[in-house]
C-alpha cells in the first residue's frame, strides 16, 4: 500500500519536471521537496531520506547532461538510479 502511494507521488513529480528543457536551482529544490515528503508519507526513515535527497542533489548539480537527454530526463534517471541503490541495501 506505501509503495502505491509512493509510485504514485514519485510519477507526479516526474510529470512535472519531465517536458522542462532547462531546470533552475529552484525547480530542482522543489522537486527534491517533493521525493523527501513522498518518501517520508512511505514511513521511509528520515536518516535515510536525508541521505538520499542530499546524494541525489549532489549527483545532479554535478552532472553534466547527457546529449540523448533533457535536464529533466537526467534529474529522473539520477532519481531513478539512486532509488535503486537504496532498496539494494
Amino acid at each position: 500500500m506505501a509503495f502505491e502511494g509512493l509510485s504514485s507521488r514519485l510519477q507526479e513529480i516526474t510529470r512535472k519536471i519531465r517536458g522542462k528543457a532547462r531546470i533552475t536551482g529552484s525547480d530542482l529544490k522543489e522537486m527534491l521537496r517533493e521525493v523527501k515528503l513522498a518518501l517520508l508519507e512511505a514511513d521511509v526513515n528520515y536518516k535515510i531520506v536525508k541521505e538520499f535527497v542530499a546524494t541525489i542533489e549532489e549527483k545532479a548539480l554535478g552532472q553534466d547532461v547527457l546529449k540523448s537527454l533533457t535536464p529533466g530526463q537526467q534529474i529522473i534517471k539520477v532519481v531513478k538510479d539512486e532509488m535503486v541503490e537504496l532498496l539494494r541495501r
